[in-house]
């Protein structure tokens, strides 16, 4: 009964696995031997079919801001050599083409004191397993001596509060209604996600925005794939939500660290797909059963 949930569509022939099959009764069952009983069956229904065949998705937009694009920090001088504007037109296609339920875009949004800034290095005391400040180079990890002892990489001075590296592409479609997350405003504390800053100190309102919306299903885009794309990603599978990166409208930093970071969210249950196929996942047509098992795991722990 559970592999109907997911039917072959057009570019993906296949449907369940035996194992995730296997996976998927032992987790439906309740913990019960005797497998799925009237009780069971309404609980999953409620808590985990209803929302694979009617989901309500949520559409992140990370940091498309021009620093990123062709200011301080510029992709293109980025290891990978990308050109980060390329995500512009596919975003804009898929806010014309899909009626997502909610869209959020998120903002790094730094005091120009942060510490993120490799100029700012001067500012704070060094850990002491750290080399000397004068011997740091721009891009590399440090750890800071005070209260939150965090290891934090040094990049060049970027999205500056006001400043016209933070503002949005001005190519950019931003609805109306779109959720505008600004994200890094603690002096002391990077953020990478737009749901948390990097040690989960404060949370962003992001999550509480996409629970009252009832949300299920994220998909997640913008710059850097490899840094801010793949934390918000992360963050998004811990709160509950089925989570999908849009390849073709994400940019990365570092090709190899781009890699580590896909493979970290798949192992997790995310999935990586192409701007062709949101529309059909929106509209609860193309069912992944990765994202499906992930939720289930997610449900079972509650």
């Amino acid at each position: 009964m559970l592999d109907r949930l997911f039917p072959a569509s057009d570019d993906r022939k296949s449907t369940l696995s035996d194992q995730e099959k296997k996976e998927l009764y032992v987790l439906a069952a309740c913990g019960q031997d005797s497998g799925i009983d009237k009780d069971c069956f309404t609980r999953l229904w409620k808590n985990w079919i209803h929302k694979i065949l009617h989901p309500v998705s949520a559409f992140i937009v990370v940091d498309v801001q021009n620093d990123f694009i062709s200011g301080s920090l510029a992709l293109i001088n980025c290891p990978a050599k990308q050109e980060a504007s390329a995500v512009v037109p596919v975003i804009n296609k898929l806010l014309s083409d899909v009626k997502f339920n909610t869209v959020a875009v998120t903002k790094d949004w730094h005091p120009p004191n942060h510490c993120s800034f490799f100029d700012n290095l001067s500012l704070r005391k060094l850990g002491s397993s750290c080399k000397p400040a004068a011997e740091v180079q721009l891009f590399d990890t440090v750890t800071f001596d005070d209260k939150y002892k965090c290891q934090q990489k040094m990049w060049p001075r970027h999205c500056v509060q006001g400043s016209w590296g933070a503002e949005l592409h001005r190519g950019l479609t931003v609805p109306n209604d779109a959720v505008i997350i600004n994200k890094g405003i603690n002096p002391d504390l990077d953020s990478y996600s737009g749901f948390w800053d990097n040690e989960k100190v404060s949370q962003t309102p992001l999550a509480e925005k996409l629970q009252e919306k009832g949300v299920t299903h994220v998909f997640v885009c913008g710059i850097a794939w490899d840094v801010c794309v793949g934390h918000t990603a992360q963050d998004s599978l811990d709160f509950g939500f089925s989570t999908a990166l849009v390849a073709d409208a994400l940019k990365s930093v570092d090709l190899d660290e781009t890699k580590a970071m896909s493979d970290s969210l798949c192992r997790k249950g995310a999935v990586i797909i192409d701007s062709s196929q949101v529309k059909n996942m929106v509209l609860g047509l193309d069912r992944r059963p990765e994202m499906a098992i992930a939720a289930m795991r997610n449900m079972k722990l509650k």
